[in-house]
C-alpha cells in the first residue's frame, strides 16, 4: 500500500518517466486502482527517476496483471526486470504463471529462472533457421495470399519452438523472408480482400500452424481452464491492508480446506445469486454461462441462490420468472436456496462477531455515517462495550428500537484507502414482512454481510461475479476471516455491457413502469424475456456470450451486431422459409384465367431436395398477386432489380411477369395496380428476383398477418451516459404493419414458431396472436454488419 504525502511527486510525471506515452498515463491515472498498483511497482523498483520505454511497458503489465495470491513475491520480479534478466513478455507471462501457482509459498530461484527463461538468449541463426522452415513449409499458401498472409499465425508458429525469442528479432526476421519471397507490395496488395463466398474458400489452404492466436485459443476452446480446482484452495486469496495493523494475508488453513473437501468431495460448487428485485437481462446470461458453466464443466453443482435480503423490493413474480428464466436458458439448478434460509445462521454469526469485538451497535442516521465515512471519523459508538452491544442487538432482533434508531456495523477500519472498509453495515431493522420468511423478522442483513457467509456455509469453491464487486474483496474476506469461517476462491469479471440499450434495474423498471415500453418482456429490452419474445435462442444467447469469453477487461462495450450474428447463425439453419409481403402492391396478370389456381411448390429451405417433400410447402399462384411496393418503380435503372413499366422480374418459385400496364390514383402519382404478363414458359430471364403471395381464391384476400418491426431502443451506442438519456430513446423502434399478406401455410403457425421471411429477415410468432390474426415480431433482418468486419 502506498501513501503519498503533499510532496510527493504526481502520478502523471511518474509515469511519463518510466516512458508511457500521455494518453496512456491520462488514462491510467482516471483509474484510481491501477494508478495506486503502479505508483506502488515504481516505488518498488527504484525507478522513480525514470527508465526505458521496453522496462516502462513491463512496470505497467506488473501492476495490472500481478497475480493477487502471491504479491509477497513482486519485488524479486521487479527486480529480474530491472536487471534485463525478464525482457520480454513472454517471460512476464511465465512469470504470472509461476507466481499464481504457488502463491504466498516459498520457492526455489533456479525453478522460477527456468520457467521464465531467465539467462537464455536464443540465437539469431536458430529464428532465422525456423522462420525459412516455417516459410518452406507454407510457401503456395503465401504467395497465393501475398501480403494478406496472416503474419500473426506465423510468428506464433516462431513462438512455439522459441518461447524466449526477442519478439522485434522474430518480427524483424518474418518481415525480411516476406519481402524477399514477395517483392515490392503492389496495388493489389493494398485492397482490402473480397467477401465473395467462392473466393472464402481459400481459407481451408490456410497456414499450416494456428488459426487462432496463440495466447488465447487455449481458452477459446475451454474458457473455464482460468479457474484453479478446488483442493487448491489453500493459496493466498488476497492481501488486506490495514492502518493500524499488519497486513492481512487470506487463505484457508490445511484442515479447514480438507474439511471442505470431505464435504463436497472435493468437486466444484458455485452460485448464480441474483436478487428477486427485477427481471433478469443479457448481463445475468453471462453471470449464469460463468457460474453454471464452470460447475458443468468440472461435473459439480451450482445453486440458485435468492439474495432475498431487502424485503421492500422483492416480489413472487420476480422469484418466480426467475426460476423459469434460469431453466429455459438451458442451466439445472443443483439446489434452489434463499439467503433468508440462513436467517437464523447469519444472526448467530452476527451475535459471534459482537463477541469477538469486531461489530458493534451504532446510532448514526444515514447522513452522519456518510459525513463520517468521507471525513474518515469513528462512529461515537465505535468502543462501546461488548455487552452493551450484544444487549441492543437483541433488541433489535425483538424489535424493541424504532426502524432508524439503530445498525449493526463490522468493525473493520476507517483509516483504510478502501472505501467498502468503512465499517459496513451488517444489520438494519425494517418492520416489513418477507416474501419468502414471513414476519419473523424485523431485522435484515446486509448483502456484504450475507453474501460471503452463505457462500461459506453452503460450500461454495468459487465466488464469481462482476469487477464493481472488486473492491469488496478486501471486506469479504476480511468478515469470514474474523468468523473462523472457509474461505471459497473469489474472481470477478468484466460484465457485459452491450449497445444502444440500458441494463441498470433502475432505469430498466423506469422504462416498465412509466410506460415507455410494453413491460419486462418487450421485445426492444435486453431482458432475457424480452430477447425471448423477440425470438432470440436461449442456444444463441450462450453461444454469444461464450465468444465473448470470460475476461477482465473493463468498461468494454459490445456492439449489439455481435449479438445478432449469433442468433442469426442459429436461425439461418432452425428457421423454415416463407413469404411475406409487408406493404402489398396488387398485381393483376392479365394473360392468367380468372378463377384459375395453380399450386406450386416453395422451398423452406435453399438446399431442399427434390425427393424430401417436408421441405417444401405449397403456394398458390393465381391472377392476382401481391408485391411490396418498394419493389415496384416508374422509372428504372441499371442498378435496380425490380420491377418497372416494360420491365421483367422472377416471382420466386414462379415464373417471369413483365409489366405492361400501370394505374394510377386521381392524383396522378401514387401507383394502385400494376398490370403484367406471365411467361409460362419461363423462357424469360430476368435478373430480379421478388417475393410475393397470391389470392387462394378468385376474391379471397391472402392471409392478413399483424407485422412488429423491431429496433435498436436508443440512437445512442451508450445511452446510459447520458444526462438526458429518455431522449434518446428511438422513435422508430417500433413499427407496426397491421396489413401484411402472408401464404396460406403460416395459418397454423404457433406461439413461438421461428420463420424467416424471404428478403425481409427472421420473425416469430408473438403471444398476441389470435385465432383471428397471427402477429410477428421481427427477431432480426437479414443484414449482418458483423460477420463482415464487426468482429
Amino acid at each position: 500500500m502506498v501513501v503519498e504525502d503533499d510532496n510527493s511527486e504526481k502520478p502523471l510525471d511518474l509515469f511519463l518517466k518510466i516512458g508511457l506515452d500521455e494518453r496512456t498515463a491520462r488514462n491510467t491515472i482516471a483509474n484510481n486502482k491501477v494508478t495506486a498498483n503502479l505508483t506502488a511497482v515504481i516505488h518498488e523498483a527504484a525507478l522513480t527517476n525514470g527508465c526505458n520505454r521496453t522496462v516502462g511497458n513491463l512496470l505497467y503489465t506488473v501492476a495490472t496483471k500481478f497475480p493477487a495470491n502471491a504479491l509477497v513475491h513482486r519485488p524479486t520480479l521487479l527486480q529480474y526486470i530491472v536487471s534485463s534478466k525478464i525482457k520480454t513478455p513472454a517471460q512476464l507471462e511465465a512469470a504470472f504463471s509461476f507466481y499464481s501457482s504457488i502463491g504466498s509459498e516459498n520457492f526455489e530461484l533456479k525453478e522460477f529462472e527456468e520457467s521464465c527463461g531467465v539467462g537464455i538468449d536464443v540465437p539469431i541463426e536458430d529464428i532465422e533457421r525456423t522462420v525459412n522452415e516455417i516459410f518452406e513449409e507454407n510457401k503456395n499458401v503465401i504467395l497465393g495470399q501475398r501480403y494478406q498472409t496472416n503474419v500473426g499465425d506465423l510468428f506464433g508458429h516462431v513462438r512455439k519452438s522459441h518461447p524466449w525469442a526477442d519478439p522485434k528479432i522474430v518480427k524483424q526476421l518474418i518481415d525480411v523472408k516476406l519481402y524477399g519471397l514477395l517483392g515490392e507490395k503492389t496495388a493489389a496488395d493494398d485492397e482490402k480482400p473480397s467477401r465473395k463466398k467462392k473466393e472464402k474458400q481459400a481459407k481451408s489452404e490456410s497456414i499450416a500452424v494456428d488459426t487462432h492466436p496463440p495466447p488465447t485459443s487455449e481458452e477459446e476452446l475451454n474458457p473455464f481452464l482460468i479457474f484453479p480446482q478446488p483442493e487448491e484452495n489453500f493459496k493466498v486469496h488476497t492481501e488486506i491492508f490495514f492502518s493500524d495493523r499488519p497486513v492481512l494475508r487470506v487463505c484457508n488453513t490445511r484442515e479447514m480446506l480438507e474439511k471442505h473437501l470431505k464435504a463436497t468431495g472435493g468437486r466444484v460448487f458455485t452460485r448464480f445469486p441474483p436478487e428477486p428485485n427485477g427481471y433478469l437481462h443479457i448481463g445475468h446470461a453471462k453471470a449464469m454461462f460463468v457460474s453454471f458453466g464452470l460447475a458443468k464443466e468440472r461435473d459439480g453443482c451450482c445453486y440458485l441462490r435468492y439474495d432475498d435480503t431487502n424485503p421492500e423490493a422483492e416480489k413472487k413474480e420476480y422469484i418466480d420468472h426467475i426460476d423459469e428464466i434460469v431453466r429455459w436458458m438451458g442451466w439445472e439448478p443443483f439446489k434452489v436456496t434463499y439467503t433468508s434460509d440462513y436467517f437464523q445462521d447469519l444472526y448467530d454469526l452476527a451475535v459471534e462477531l459482537i463477541r469477538r469485538n469486531h461489530a458493534y451497535v451504532d446510532h448514526q442516521t444515514p447522513e452522519e455515517i456518510k459525513e463520517y465515512r468521507e471525513k474518515k471519523m469513528n462512529s461515537p459508538w465505535r468502543d462501546r462495550p461488548i455487552a452493551e452491544s450484544l444487549e441492543l442487538f437483541d433488541q433489535m432482533r425483538r424489535g424493541m428500537i424504532e426502524e432508524g434508531k439503530a445498525t449493526l456495523r463490522m468493525k473493520q477500519d476507517m483509516q483504510s484507502d478502501n472505501y467498502n472498509m468503512y465499517d459496513l453495515i451488517a444489520y438494519r431493522i425494517k418492520f416489513t414482512p418477507h416474501p419468502h420468511s414471513g414476519d419473523k423478522w424485523c431485522i435484515y442483513p446486509s448483502y456484504d454481510y450475507s453474501h460471503c457467509i452463505v457462500d461459506s456455509l453452503e460450500n461454495i469453491t468459487h465466488s464469481l461475479c462482476t469487477l464493481e464487486f472488486e473492491t469488496r474483496r478486501a471486506s469479504y474476506y476480511w468478515l469470514i476471516d474474523a468468523l473462523g469461517l472457509y474461505q471459497p476462491y473469489v474472481w470477478e469479471y468484466s460484465r457485459l455491457n452491450v449497445t444502444n440499450t440500458v441494463m441498470s434495474k433502475r432505469k430498466l423498471n423506469r422504462l416498465v413502469t412509466e410506460r415507455w415500453v410494453d413491460g419486462w418482456d418487450d421485445p426492444r429490452l435486453m431482458t432475457l424475456a424480452g430477447l425471448r419474445r423477440r425470438g432470440v435462442t436461449s442456444t444463441s444467447i450462450n453461444a454469444f456470450v461464450r465468444g465473448i469469453g470470460i475476461t477482465r477487461s473493463d468498461s468494454s462495450m459490445i456492439r449489439l451486431d455481435r449479438l445478432e450474428f449469433h442468433i442469426r447463425e442459429e436461425l439461418n439453419k432452425t428457421a423454415p422459409r416463407m413469404m411475406v409481403v409487408l406493404h402489398p402492391l396488387k398485381v393483376v396478370i392479365t394473360n392468367l384465367e380468372v378463377g384459375s389456381t395453380m399450386d406450386l411448390d416453395a422451398k423452406k429451405w435453399p438446399d431442399a431436395q427434390i425427393e424430401d417433400s417436408s421441405s417444401f410447402y405449397k403456394v398458390p399462384f393465381s391472377n392476382i398477386v401481391y408485391i411490396e411496393h418498394t419493389d415496384f418503380r416508374m422509372k428504372d435503372s441499371k442498378d435496380y432489380y425490380g420491377l418497372a413499366p416494360g420491365k421483367s422480374v422472377l416471382l420466386r418459385y414462379a415464373f417471369p411477369i413483365k409489366c405492361t400496364e400501370v394505374i394510377l390514383s386521381d392524383d396522378k402519382e401514387t401507383v394502385v395496380e400494376v398490370w403484367a404478363e406471365f411467361d409460362p414458359s419461363k423462357k424469360t430471364k430476368p435478373k430480379g428476383v421478388l417475393h410475393w403471395v397470391a389470392e387462394p381464391s378468385p376474391g379471397i384476400d391472402p392471409l392478413k398477418v399483424e407485422v412488429r418491426l423491431f429496433d435498436k431502443l436508443f440512437l445512442s451506442e451508450n445511452p446510459a451516459e447520458l444526462d438526458n438519456w429518455l431522449a434518446d430513446l428511438n422513435p422508430e423502434s417500433k413499427v407496426v404493419i397491421p396489413g401484411a399478406y402472408a401464404v396460406p401455410s403460416l395459418r397454423t403457425a404457433a406461439v413461438g414458431d421461428r420463420f424467416q421471411f424471404e428478403r425481409l429477415g427472421y420473425f416469430v410468432v408473438d403471444k398476441d396472436s389470435t385465432s383471428e390474426k397471427l402477429v410477428f415480431n421481427r427477431t432480426v433482418t437479414l443484414r449482418d454488419s458483423y460477420s463482415k468486419g464487426g468482429k
